[in-house]
């Protein structure tokens, strides 16, 4: 039997991309210890090499006075989703914690999620209402789980998503491009190829 051989779609790449600072928000996606930290339950080895390009992001993001949130992934002990996946990010714990290289600073909201995605049952959709939000830029980890549905949900409210490829990452070459894949034709979501392509004006 002949192996079957799958091809991507084209994936509509861009290169540069200016958005507000005043209608934009940066939302940083489940960059804990459990998932990027070389001793983490349920690391994402890629995870740990767009810590630079997160870092640099949210450089030029603060400096232009754009808001950024975070979102911590947030279990029970006996959270039933451990009989998907074993245990991780247990509230309080230590792999629950965010990065130590990508901490919120004072002021920066964290919205703990018990689901892949942050807007059920959480604080997320308020927050980006009270600040005006129109373009959100999603980094972080997994690409095709909670980044993608994170990028779903916005965009079903009416967000414009934005999501560069060098900030986020999954567990192997498929999910992240299979990810982008479903952002750019299903919610009409910009891929930006690097990080260095946006500017806030």
């Amino acid at each position: 039997m002949t192996e079957a051989r799958l091809e991507i779609p084209e994936i509509p790449w861009t290169e540069k991309v200016e958005v507000p600072a005043r209608g934009s928000a940066v939302l940083v996606v489940d960059m804990q210890n459990d998932f990027v930290h070389e001793r983490g339950a349920l690391r994402v080895p890629a995870a740990a090499a767009t810590v630079a390009s997160i870092q640099a992001l949210l450089a030029r993001a603060r400096a232009a006075g754009v808001p950024v949130i975070y979102t911590q992934d947030w279990h029970a002990p006996d959270d039933p989703e451990f009989r998907i996946w074993p245990a991780h990010a247990v509230a309080g714990t230590w792999g629950a914690a965010v990065l130590a290289e990508l901490a919120p600073q004072p002021g920066e909201p964290t919205v703990k999620k018990t689901t892949y995605d942050p807007f059920f049952r959480t604080e997320l959709e308020e927050l980006l209402r009270a600040r005006g939000v129109e373009h959100l830029v999603i980094v972080g980890t997994v690409a095709n789980i909670c980044v993608l549905h994170a990028a779903g949900s916005a965009a079903l409210r009416g967000l414009r998503v934005i999501v560069p490829r060098d900030c986020v990452s999954a567990l192997n070459e498929f999910d992240l491009l299979a990810a982008f894949r479903q952002i750019t034709f299903l919610y009409r979501g910009l891929a930006l190829r690097t990080q260095e392509g946006l500017r806030f004006r």
